[in-house]
């Protein structure tokens, strides 16, 4: 019994962590809708685009944390969109795009290291 409050307790800081990033990610955005997608053992990803057009992404052990973290954090979730996503040239030069909290884009003097 004590494992399972152990792990409980666990995911709900995950869960809780999880949605701090969504919502800090929201609020900086205008507004953020979101993405969550099964990626194999590694878990889930949950994609994010805000309202300007700004996206990144999370990964979460789970698909049921994923889950849980976005309804925790009150954004709206489609089984797909990408309308809404704008890329610039640090994207494009990275190709994977941004991760949620990782560096901003330079600005568009900077030469790209490609």
């Amino acid at each position: 019994m004590a494992d399972t409050q152990q792990v409980d307790a666990k995911d709900e800081r995950r869960v809780a962590r999880l949605a701090k990033q969504i919502s800090a990610f929201s609020r900086e955005h205008g507004g953020a809708e979101g993405q969550v997608a099964y990626i194999g053992e590694r878990g889930a990803r949950i994609v994010l685009v805000g309202e300007d057009g700004g996206w990144g992404d999370l990964v979460a052990p789970s698909v049921e944390i994923a889950n849980r973290a976005v309804e925790k954090a009150g954004i709206t979730v489609h089984d797909e969109f990408a309308a809404k996503v704008t890329t610039g040239p640090y994207e494009w030069s990275r190709m994977a795009g941004i991760q949620v909290g990782g560096p901003k884009n330079p600005p568009s003097d900077t030469p790209s290291d490609t």
